[in-house]
C-alpha cells in the first residue's frame, strides 16, 4: 500500500472554492454588509500587503460567526452535493480512482474548510486533513480551530496523522506555493499535474 496526498482547490478542482462556499452558505444581507466591511482587506490582499491566511480568517469571522452548526453542516453537505461536482477536474478524479484501485491510502490535504470538504471526502471514500472551524455551544465562533492547513502545516499535520516513512511510495499532488512542503514529502511529486524531478 502506497500513500497518495492530494491538495484540493486547483488540483482536484478547476478553481478555489473558499469564496463560493461563503457565497453559498452565508445569508445575502450578511454577504452584502460583510463585503463592505472586508473591502479594505480585499484591496490590501490584492496589493499583496494582506496575507491569504489573514484574508481567509477575516472572511470566516465575518461570514460564519454565530451560525448554527447544524445549519452550517447542512449547507456544507448541499455544497458538496450541488457545487463541487461542477468544478472537478476529470483527470484528477481518474487519478484518485487509479490510486484507490491500487489499494493506496488516498488523503486530501487542504486548507479548505471541513464544513463542506468532510462531506465530499466521505462520498468518495477519501481520508481528510484540512482546516477546521471552531464550534462552541452549537454555534460557529467564526474562528479556525488551530492554524489553517496551508504551507508547512500540511506537512506537519500529515506527519502527525500518518507514519509517512512506513509507505514504500508516497505520491503528492499540488498546484501552488502553499503545497511546496506537501510535495517535498513525496517520492513522486506532481505540480499542476506535471511530474517533478
Amino acid at each position: 500500500m502506497n500513500l497518495a496526498l492530494f491538495d484540493f482547490d486547483g488540483t482536484i478542482t478547476q478553481r478555489e472554492l473558499f469564496r463560493p462556499f461563503l457565497e453559498f452558505a452565508v445569508p445575502p444581507a450578511r454577504l452584502r454588509w460583510g463585503g463592505l466591511l472586508l473591502s479594505p482587506m480585499v484591496v490590501g490582499y490584492k496589493l499583496g500587503v494582506v496575507s491569504p491566511n489573514a484574508m481567509r480568517a477575516c472572511a470566516v469571522r465575518v461570514g460564519l460567526q454565530g451560525m448554527d452548526d447544524v445549519h452550517a453542516q447542512e449547507m456544507g453537505r448541499r455544497f458538496a452535493d450541488e457545487i463541487i461536482p461542477t468544478v472537478l477536474r476529470p483527470h484528477a478524479m481518474e487519478r484518485i480512482r487509479w490510486h484507490q484501485q491500487q489499494g493506496d491510502r488516498v488523503v486530501v490535504v487542504s486548507g479548505a474548510l471541513d464544513v463542506y470538504l468532510s462531506h465530499w471526502c466521505r462520498q468518495h471514500g477519501l481520508e481528510l486533513v484540512c482546516s477546521l472551524l471552531e464550534v462552541r455551544g452549537g454555534r460557529m465562533t467564526g474562528r479556525y480551530l488551530g492554524p489553517q492547513c496551508v504551507g508547512a502545516q500540511k506537512q506537519q499535520r500529515v506527519r502527525a496523522a500518518y507514519d509517512v516513512d512506513a509507505y514504500p511510495l508516497v505520491y503528492a499532488y499540488g498546484d501552488t506555493h502553499e503545497d511546496r512542503e506537501l510535495l517535498q514529502m513525496a517520492h513522486r511529486r506532481y505540480f499542476q499535474w506535471q511530474e517533478q524531478a
